[in-house]
């Protein structure tokens, strides 16, 4: 299946990418012919005859009739894997501006569609608007097999390429797919990293067309199954039938033959197959596999497609990241002055395209993959949350493609009308919160004497004014020892609670209906460091005070190595956390969250990077929760009954042997057993030399995972950036509250911003009084221009 679904907006924007690209392909002035390091190479070798190998064979063809180009193939010119392609638009556009021919005759074989079809426990739920084009992967090869004909290209079938090729030719191409011997037999250089996925799929077909995007699951005894269906041709369809490794196993797969499996396949899926049987092509199962190289380039040796990088079927993009490498290294080469430089240029051009389309392809491989969370939502939250899945397509542009089923959603939610998911109520015990936005902790390292000063009182009074249903302070810390830096806030003097309480008082007079949170924590091994703008982490020049951890563990080579907490120790520090509690209560905050995560004391008994103790304190997961949980127990025998209670977790460490995403669902499941009314689910922060994998929403998944798996409510952050992000993820069911940082840095009234930019006026974003007058966009401008009421052709010329 080779389909990226995009938002509109950003379908235009692609179509424009991809025309440029392909316009810069066919317009750029032609630099002399050499083979002395000039970018303009005579003799051309591209191993692999996919769609990426023999499209980039054509264009560099074209453009230079006396270029030599040679693909090199070892199958049969028919040979293919899978039936159906599925292109985007935004390489269509690419394909028709580079070469109309191949275009028009892609175009006299395509099968179009629009609607999407989720087809779920005997329901189906229908979402249109989304237009689809597909044809037969064989008709693909054949049209382009025509092409490099007609052009003069040399196709070499059943013939290996040979070894010496770097040797003989200015230029290898290396497109022969996932399981690439080209970037294997230089794997010191390309570096390549190869992730194998948990789900077993095969690639059939079926003798009928589906008239639209097919997903059904089916439960059966052994556990959940997935059919993915589209139309390819007037008389056919692409049907993928995907499960987990352990689900395979306990159906039998493992024991059966090609066309036992098949046959099987047809009967899970009967209904959607209409009872016809199904047909394979050397089907067999697989797992996915991620593919990722540090480098695309060696010499005169350029990896294209799947061979440079993979990207799962269920956004379909391998056939449309290959021909978009196609056309991007062709524009390069005749760009570029030499073939180092053309070489860099193509993968500066290409790589953050292809990241970003990875991640995507990752978040939707593991939606797929733990399929079985979702099952008992709601059936329509069920089928948003598919569509939804990768992050590209998001509530703001399903509304534009199909208003009515996202009304529908909407609806079965409990949104009211005209009422955005962002902008619902949420209960946490006897506190309700307006709206679904959270202000993130951030920490601002400018208070004195651990004294909140005016500013905190203008910077959390600001954003309370901006129309969050939470303000979170920054973490308070509840001992002078228990710092970060010497700017940090506290909670560990009378003095510092009548600070907060000026706060508060301003909040609940000033912004009512925002409620205002407290994190508390304690600095463990992360403390004694100079404010972040003059060097974050690093130890104090002097003033340095001594640190306390689970172990003597420094964070980093240079920090001060911890002392490791005795018995004593830990009764101390369990006492300075429900004293900071009763002084928080009086300061009059709303909620109290504990703050379990980035690396700080109680994070540092969680991980076993972190904690190496021998003791009832160190071990197993169970003994590391000890101490966190008897923290969270005495403060919360302190914290009023009818406030709440959150804890922030680092759901995984990035980093091997660290925390997993198991052990953050064990241990939000054990803070709950405890009575946390919320799991604030962050990651990372816990040993310097984690591998985070940053993007969009990019800890959203864990959220999820734990809101699914435990039944708590969850907070999600990190890069939710977008009211359109948490529209969609609220919606989905992903999470219950978005908290967001930078956001509100960059705009404290971010909230009432996302309130008038959707047209919303109800009680979830209420404006202050005297800001009542801006609560509307200020007005811009004119920026569109007359348009013409005339069309004067040539028959109104000879009219005259």
């Amino acid at each position: 299946m080779e389909r990226t679904v995009t938002a509109v907006p950003s379908g235009a924007r692609g179509r424009a990418e991809c025309a440029a690209t392909a316009a810069r392909a066919r317009q750029a002035p032609t630099h002399p012919h050499s083979r002395d390091g000039k970018s303009h190479p005579l003799r051309v070798a591209i191993i692999g005859g996919g769609p990426g190998g023999l499209y980039a064979a054509a264009l560099l063809k074209r453009l230079d009739p006396t270029r030599d180009i040679t693909v090199w193939e070892r199958n049969a010119p028919d040979d293919t894997f899978g039936f159906g392609v599925v292109l985007s638009d935004e390489t269509l556009g690419g394909i028709e501006h580079a070469d109309p021919q191949v275009y028009e005759a892609l175009q006299q074989h395509f099968t179009r569609w629009d609607d999407i079809d989720i087809v779920h426990r005997g329901e189906r739920h229908t979402s249109g608007g989304h237009g689809f084009a597909a044809l037969g992967r064989k008709r693909l090869l054949e049209i382009l097999h025509t092409r490099c004909r007609e052009l003069g290209v040399g196709l070499r079938f059943h013939t290996e390429a040979p070894e010496d090729l770097p040797h003989t030719h200015d230029l290898v191409i290396a497109a022969d797919g996932v399981h690439s011997t080209t970037r294997e037999a230089y794997a010191d250089v390309f570096r390549p990293r190869v992730t194998t996925h948990r789900c077993r799929y095969i690639w059939l077909a079926a003798d009928f067309p589906f008239d639209s995007f097919r997903f059904e699951i089916a439960e059966t005894e052994h556990g959940v199954m997935q059919l993915h269906g589209y139309p390819y041709a007037p008389d056919a369809s692409t049907v993928i039938v995907e499960m987990r490794e352990e689900v395979w196993h306990a159906a039998g797969f493992d024991e059966l033959d090609e066309a036992e499996s098949i046959e099987r396949c047809a009967k899970i899926f009967t209904e959607a197959l209409h009872g016809r049987p199904l047909k394979s092509n050397n089907s067999t199962w697989t797992t996915f596999r991620t593919v990722v190289n540090d480098r695309w380039s060696h010499g005169n040796v350029v990896l294209l497609g799947d061979a440079a990088h993979t990207a799962h079927f269920s956004i379909g993009s391998g056939t449309k990241l290959a021909v978009e490498d196609a056309l991007a290294l062709a524009a390069c080469l005749e760009e570029r002055d030499s073939l180092p430089e053309a070489l860099t240029a193509y993968e500066a051009e290409r790589r953050p395209v292809v990241a970003s389309t990875q991640r995507a392809a990752r978040a939707s491989l593991e939606w797929f993959e733990n399929l079985a969370l979702y099952l008992d939502q709601p059936p329509r939250q069920f089928a948003f949350n598919l569509l939804t899945r990768s992050r590209r397509v998001t509530h703001d542009n399903l509304r534009l493609r199909d208003a009515r089923f996202t009304e529908t959603v909407e609806r079965e939610f409990g949104c009211p009308p005209g009422t955005p998911p962002m902008f619902t109520p949420f209960r946490l015990r006897g506190l309700t919160l307006r709206n679904r936005v959270v202000v993130s902790p951030m920490d601002m390292y400018s208070a004195a004497d651990g004294v909140p000063g005016d500013f905190h009182l203008v910077h959390l009074g600001a954003r309370a004014l901006g129309g969050a249903g939470l303000v979170m302070t920054e973490m308070v810390c509840v001992s002078e020892e228990g710092r970060i830096t010497p700017g940090c806030a506290g909670l560990y003097t009378g003095r510092q609670a009548e600070a907060w309480k000026r706060i508060t008082d301003f909040v609940h007079d000033r912004a009512p209906g925002t409620a205002i949170g407290v994190q508390l924590g304690h600095s463990g091994r992360k403390g004694s460091t100079r404010l972040m703008w003059e060097g974050m982490d690093e130890p104090l020049e002097e003033g340095n005070w001594p640190l306390v951890a689970p172990s003597a563990l420094p964070y980093k080579g240079f920090s001060q190595t911890p002392r490791e907490l005795s018995r004593a120790q830990l009764t101390d520090i369990r006492e300075q956390f429900t004293a900071s509690a009763v002084r928080a209560a009086r300061a009059g905050f709303d909620l109290l969250e504990l703050h379990c995560a980035h690396g700080y004391l109680l994070s540092g008994f969680l991980s076993p990077l972190t904690n190496r103790r021998t003791d009832a304190y160190g071990g197993s997961l169970e003994k590391r929760l000890r101490f966190p949980l008897e923290v969270f127990d005495a403060v919360r025998n302190v914290w009023p009954g009818e406030r709440p209670m959150t804890v922030r977790i680092s759901a995984t460490d990035w980093a091997e042997g660290g925390t997993t995403a198991e052990d953050a669902v064990e241990i939000a499941r054990a803070f709950a057993a405890h009575g946390a009314d919320a799991i604030d689910v962050s990651t990372g922060q816990v040993v310097a030399d984690e591998r985070p994998e940053f993007g969009r929403s990019y800890q959203t998944p864990f959220a999820d995972r734990i809101r699914h798996t435990t039944g708590i409510p969850v907070i999600a952050v990190g890069a939710i950036s977008s009211w359109d992000d948490v529209n969609s993820l609220i919606l989905a069911g992903r999470t219950d509250l978005c908290a967001l940082a930078r956001p509100h840095l960059y705009d404290p009234h971010w909230t009432l911003h996302a309130a008038a930019e959707q047209g919303y006026t109800g009680p979830g974003a209420t404006w202050p009084t005297p800001y009542r007058a801006g609560s509307r966009r200020p007005q811009t401008g004119r920026t569109d221009a007359p348009k013409p009421r005339l069309s004067l052709g040539n028959g109104a010329a000879r009219g005259r």
